[in-house]
């Protein structure tokens, strides 16, 4: 079991020792790195007065209205506060990373830290060297169900208010795309559930997150489906990729883009469906599949990423061209040598 009373009552225990907690994610915060972070950091204020949340960079502008955002410090920003709050730390919480290089310029504060810390994850191979107590569960949909389930587990489900809970949602049915993933299991209909019983109002975190676009991002999302989309029926496999002369004519910010990659992959007959922007000569890529497709194994075999089987990230160092010219490229032996998954579906 991921979840055991020995691992309960060791996080309970270091959480009642510790003088100074902070609470870390992944850089590029997403849904579930903001909602798991508040939803945890809302639940230890309860019970200790030193808690802190330290990101590597600021979150999308759609997370910014969860409860406790403001608490939120981040390098880019808040650069000494980070460094003098990670070096008091004497307990940290690593929360929807497997590896101390996901969190950026923060990595090397955190490996240097000598304070305890507690990784809380789903996502495969996690580095089992930097935390000393981990709740590692790759077939949980979500960090923020994590939280839920180490709460339940914690005899605390009490605890759990609106302000509580509305981030721990957010969380969930952003890395679920609202319930529609294969990662959703009925546990995790039942953790939403009792969320919904606790106080929280889905409907104001939906209208929150996907019903508050700027007129630049309709514009830039319109663009991207109409003139740059690219379907290569022979490989059931579609992509878009702006250019940064593209974002910014569209005056892109942080998050903009993000669920492109979901209406892809929606195109009928489409199996994986690949979104690429050029960001100061590197080019991030999102990549999603159905079923058995395993885009993890495309984006850590060929784009320095990895992640999850069917939701994953990369990375390629150039331009927007180049990047689409290797994507290509390789297109054709990644569909082959996965023939029988592409059937399936």
């Amino acid at each position: 079991m991921i979840i055991t009373k020995e691992k309960i009552d060791q996080l309970q225990s270091w959480v009642e020792e510790a003088n100074h907690i902070v609470i870390t994610a992944h850089k590029s915060p997403d849904g579930d790195s903001v909602g798991s972070s508040l939803g945890l950091f809302h639940y230890l204020k309860k019970k200790s007065d030193k808690v802190f949340i330290c990101h590597p960079d600021e979150a999308p502008d759609f997370l910014h209205w969860l409860p406790g955002y403001d608490h939120i410090l981040n390098l880019d920003q808040h650069q000494k506060d980070v460094e003098e709050n990670l070096s008091k730390a004497d307990l940290i919480f690593c929360l929807d990373y497997n590896s101390p290089g996901r969190i950026g310029k923060m990595e090397k504060i955190l490996t240097a830290s000598d304070a305890k810390k507690i990784l809380i994850d789903h996502h495969r191979d996690p580095d089992m060297e930097f935390c000393e107590l981990m709740f590692s569960d790759i077939t949980a949909c979500s960090t923020s169900q994590l939280i839920c389930e180490i709460i339940d587990a914690s005899g605390d489900d009490h605890l759990i208010d609106e302000t509580l809970g509305t981030p721990l949602y957010a969380g969930i049915i952003t890395d679920t795309g609202s319930f529609r993933f294969s990662s959703t299991l009925p546990k995790t209909h039942h953790i939403a559930a009792n969320l919904m019983e606790h106080g929280v109002r889905h409907y104001k975190v939906h209208e929150n997150i996907y019903d508050t676009n700027s007129l630049d991002k309709i514009r830039l999302s319109s663009y991207a489906l109409l003139e740059k989309l690219e379907v290569l029926e022979q490989y059931e496999t579609a992509f878009i990729s702006l250019s940064q002369e593209e974002l910014k004519r569209f005056s892109a910010q942080k998050g903009d883009t993000e669920g492109l990659v979901n209406q892809v992959l929606a195109i009928e007959g489409v199996k994986m469906a690949v979104f690429m922007k050029e960001v100061e000569g590197i080019v991030k890529m999102s990549f999603r599949s159905k079923d058995n497709i395993p885009v993890n194994e495309l984006a850590s075999n060929h784009f320095s990423g990895g992640g999850h089987l069917n939701a994953s990230g990369g990375k390629y160092v150039g331009g927007i061209d180049d990047a689409v010219k290797k994507f290509v490229t390789i297109l054709p032996t990644f569909v082959e040598e996965h023939k029988a998954q592409f059937n399936e579906v």
